[in-house]
């Protein structure tokens, strides 16, 4: 180990960090270097310290013994036996298997390798561009986290080298943050191949499309460079302080994603539609297909663009219509859908509109308007007691109000005028009331929307049930957000951002992919569960030291319980054979690597192919 010094000018003075860095093996005699504890900025005495400490560090252990290689009171070793001190028995580097295992089987399942070890070759220093992607793709499904941190921790701490039959090499920092720049260009292609593969899995159809969009924002500081999308907008992340992009995605209604774009963070959600639907049209074909989207998004212009081009929709509309229609749609009649829930259909010559009202949904924002009431009112009534100055009145009214949201229109405040004598610092005083027929407005709408479609001579229950299916792209950004962490976002340039972003998708289609699976096989267990399950598997590296001073290394994963093996067995998949062991010289790192999923071969050093060792207890 040794100190390693990062030089950077920030406000025209010249900052000094330090980190601790090692020289690691790779594959092919390579060397890489690997940054194991980050310092900061430290003085000249700090610095003695720790190169005091690393010396010592890399000191051996201080211990010597004495081996009997080949003792006068036995006879001679069987030339293929090898003989062992269990003494110096021992378990080394525990490191996360199962749901590194998982990951491995689910890209197999979606047959990624097919796709992409074509595009991304081995570079030509032997870097293999396939793997490198697979451990973000890994981290990002397992145990989300920068790239940053999978070069220090997570990789040594996962058994992904052992599953991909890689070097540590794969791991370093600049060649993971290279990966992204190669892997983007082939995004599109990556959607055309997706779209096979859930129609040959699942049957997917892509009739119905969902779409919506969200956003995600930035650990960093603006101006950014002319073109950049990072911009300061309307966040669904409550983070206004912060700039974002905002992300388009389209996905079937089983979940499966279908393509996804990253716009400026202050895109309105009704402007890159159009752009999107040639995108869709590009990819799939220009199809009478159905797009269900929230309110919002689709303008009256871009619905009619949508009616021309053959496609139908079924999409939310703003409760401000409703007062264009209530007089219609008082003499229809109500149709029970379910349980508490009814709709009215009330047909058009090129659009149908749809009531509907949900008596759970009633109890709920009745509750939420009352509760906002009552703290409006009590705040108002303590202003009222005595005056206050003008000014800060005013303040304080407003302040109450925004508090209270839009159900402050529900309570009239009557504000004096600006005092004659004294200004603004005059004291002065208020009067409000419950506006009655606000508030009965109010409340025939609450629990209550509406929605738009053009398809005609439709069964409203069926209209209504059609757009419940909205919820999984509203899912699938809860997954990105939760699940994946694809927030917030630390990349510098934009081209990396716009990869972190792809291999959360490609970890998204993963996520789905598994959680597609466990529907069929075994419903109730969702994919979070089901990876934190396998998770819990371990495999250690166990070292037999032998009277040659050599040592055997056996890399065994933990036999799973039973609750492991359940959910083995309900995916309908089999563990791989244990790996062979491997022999190391005493006290060095053995650079082959064992373990190939699918019940590949394994990869044995050129000495262990000759000599397979029997173990003889000494």
């Amino acid at each position: 180990m040794y100190l390693k010094c990062h030089s950077r000018k920030k406000d025209g003075k010249e900052h000094r960090y330090w980190s601790i860095a090692e020289m690691h093996p790779g594959t092919g005699g390579r060397r890489f270097e690997r940054h194991v504890l980050y310092l900061g900025e430290i003085s000249d005495a700090q610095r003695v310290s720790w190169e005091r400490r690393i010396a010592v560090f890399d000191e051996g252990r201080g211990e010597t013994r004495q081996m009997l290689l080949f003792p006068a009171d036995r006879p001679d070793a069987d030339p293929d036996s090898v003989h062992v001190v269990l003494s110096g028995f021992s378990l080394r580097r525990p490191r996360q298997w199962g749901a590194c295992w998982a990951f491995c089987r689910l890209w197999e399942e979606l047959g990624l390798d097919g796709f992409w070890d074509p595009l991304l070759p081995a570079s030509r220093k032997g870097t293999r561009w396939l793997d490198v992607l697979k451990v973000l793709c890994a981290n990002r499904l397992i145990g989300p986290s920068s790239e940053w941190r999978v070069h220090r921790e997570w990789f040594a701490r996962s058994a992904m080298r052992d599953l991909l039959g890689c070097g540590a090499e794969v791991s370093a920092k600049d060649t993971l943050y290279r990966c992204l720049d190669k892997a983007l260009p082939h995004r599109d292609a990556l959607f055309q191949f997706l779209r096979g593969r859930w129609a040959d899995l699942f049957s997917a159809s892509f009739d119905v499309l969902l779409y919506d969009l969200t956003s995600t924002y930035f650990e960093s500081d603006p101006p950014f460079p002319e073109g950049d999308k990072r911009r300061f907008g309307y966040s669904r992340d409550h983070r206004p302080d912060c700039v974002q992009v905002v992300v388009a995605l389209v996905v079937t209604p089983e979940g499966f994603p279908v393509a996804y774009e990253v716009m400026p963070g202050n895109t309105a959600d009704c402007a890159m539609l159009r752009a999107f639907l040639d995108k869709v049209e590009d990819l799939h074909g220009r199809a009478r297909r159905v797009w269900l989207m929230d309110r919002g998004i689709p303008t009256e212009e871009t619905l009619k663009e949508l009616r021309a081009r053959g496609g139908q929709y079924v999409v939310g509309t703003p409760k401000g219509r409703l007062s264009k229609l209530e007089a219609d749609l008082a003499g229809k009649p109500w149709v029970k859908v379910r349980d508490r829930v009814r709709v009215k259909l009330l047909p058009g010559s090129e659009e149908a509109t749809v009531f509907v009202e949900r008596a759970d949904r009633v109890d709920k924002e009745r509750a939420m308007r009352r509760r906002r009431m009552r703290r409006l009112l009590k705040r108002l009534a303590t202003l009222a007691e005595k005056p206050v100055p003008y000014e800060s009145l005013l303040q304080k009214i407003g302040a109450a109000r925004e508090e209270a949201g839009r159900d402050a229109r529900f309570v009239a405040v009557t504000l004096p005028g600006l005092p004659a004598d004294g200004g603004p610092r005059a004291p002065a005083t208020f009067a409000f009331r419950i506006d009655r027929d606000a508030l009965r407005e109010g409340r025939r709408r609450e629990g209550r929307y509406l929605l738009r479609t053009n398809i005609l001579g439709g069964d409203p229950a069926d209209l209504w049930e059609f757009y419940l299916k909205l919820v999984e792209v509203e899912a699938a950004f809860r997954t990105l957000k939760g699940d994946l962490g694809i927030r917030p976002v630390f990349h510098q340039g934009m081209p990396r951002v716009e990869g972190h972003i792809l291999v959360a998708f490609v970890a998204y289609c993963l996520h789905v992919t598994l959680k597609a699976l466990l529907a069929a096989r075994a419903p109730g267990l969702t994919p979070r569960s089901a990876l934190e399950k396998l998770g819990a598997i371990q495999m250690l590296d166990v070292h037999f030291p032998t009277t040659d001073g050599r040592e055997l290394v056996f890399a065994r994963y933990t036999r799973p319980e039973p609750d492991q093996q359940l959910v083995i067995n309900a995916l309908g998949w089999e563990p791989p054979s244990q790996p062979p062991p491997r022999s190391t010289a005493a006290g060095t790192l053995e650079n082959t690597q064992c373990l190939q999923t699918s019940g590949k071969s394994s990869l044995i050093s050129n000495e262990l192919q000759k000599y397979k060792p029997r173990i003889a207890k000494v």
